[in-house]
């Protein structure tokens, strides 16, 4: 009686927190220098700070409005992007994604059949590493017939690794002395969701982001031949069904409105701005989602697997960063 009297307590506080919280990352307070007083990296460790010690109050509302705010935000950040300089970036970039995609997929099938991983399991963390982490998950996953469990421990493995990934990717690009280009390009290959790729440019500086988040998106469109591919290699005539990111198409539509509409700059400056703002929401919507039960789900040999994959990536696109982008 007393340990549900004091969940409820908890949860009836968390209620609380969870919408100040909110409220306050919305507010455009400023810090020195000009800039937001509440980061991307900020807003995660509050939202996981959150998770530890309150109940998640509004589990649907939480999973959905992550969800939907991050396409929102993305879309608006395509408002702040020019169609030009993204033909030059996809051009230079697609040589070295095209063989990252297929070099994951296969390490992490082999690396996976080694450890004795579920093959759906090894197959789905490979999916995420290699594309857009989540969002490439739950569109091979239905192709796959993947289970609950299946699936709750690929996106949790993958969560896990966004949320480090926020924190430590700046600081190593700065260590490294690495250029805005350098640094976005970077953090669209190696790190999975398209989140955490944007919020990780936005702390590095503002062309950081711009870079990271027109790679991410167009390397994220490999969902789609995945997404087919997947359904040849398994062969199951009854899983048709595929989650198509129209989201990164409508981000595309923003590009070419901005470059070739004239909006005023004042207009696509503001609309930049919210989506930004957006994008922290998400950020501490999605680490206040991340809970103990989910971590202990995920199990060491998934992990393993995911950081391994996650080295590869991050060591091999460092390299070729480093020495073909000044």
């Amino acid at each position: 009686m007393k340990e549900q009297l004091s969940q409820d307590t908890r949860t009836g506080y968390g209620k609380w927190v969870y919408v100040i919280a909110t409220l306050l990352i919305i507010m455009p307070f400023k810090a020195f220098g000009g800039q937001d007083f509440i980061s991307p990296a900020t807003a995660l460790f509050a939202g996981l700070v959150f998770a530890f010690i309150f109940p998640m109050p509004f589990p649907k509302f939480n999973k959905k409005a992550s969800k939907y705010l991050l396409q929102a935000s993305v879309v608006g950040l395509g408002f702040g992007m020019n169609v030009t300089q993204a033909l030059k970036s996809g051009a230079d970039g697609m040589m070295f994604t095209i063989v990252s995609v297929i070099g994951v997929m296969v390490f992490g099938v082999l690396l996976g059949y080694w450890m004795h991983l579920q093959r759906k399991t090894s197959y789905l963390i490979a999916s995420g590493t290699a594309i857009c982490g989540g969002s490439a998950i739950a569109a091979v996953g239905p192709v796959l017939k993947a289970d609950d469990h299946e699936m709750a421990v690929s996106l949790g493995v993958i969560f896990i690794l966004n949320a480090i990934a926020l924190f430590i990717f700046p600081p190593m690009g700065r260590a490294f002395d690495m250029s805005q280009a350098q640094f976005g390009t970077w953090a669209a290959i190696a790190i999975h969701d398209t989140s955490s790729v944007v919020g990780a440019g936005d702390a590095y500086g503002p062309e950081a982001c711009q870079i990271a988040t027109l790679i991410k998106c167009t390397r994220a469109l490999w969902i789609i031949p995945l997404a087919f591919i997947t359904m040849f290699i398994f062969r199951d005539k009854n899983s048709t069904s595929i989650s198509i990111p129209w989201f990164i198409f409508l981000f595309v539509i923003a590009m070419v409105i901005n470059t070739y509409c004239g909006i005023p700059a004042a207009v696509s400056d503001t609309i930049v701005y919210i989506s930004k703002k957006a994008l922290v929401v998400t950020l501490f919507f999605i680490g206040a989602g991340l809970s103990l039960s989910m971590i202990k789900k995920v199990g060491v040999k998934p992990l393993l697997l995911a950081v391994l994959l996650w080295i590869i990536i991050g060591v091999s696109s460092f390299f070729v960063v480093m020495n073909t982008i000044d």
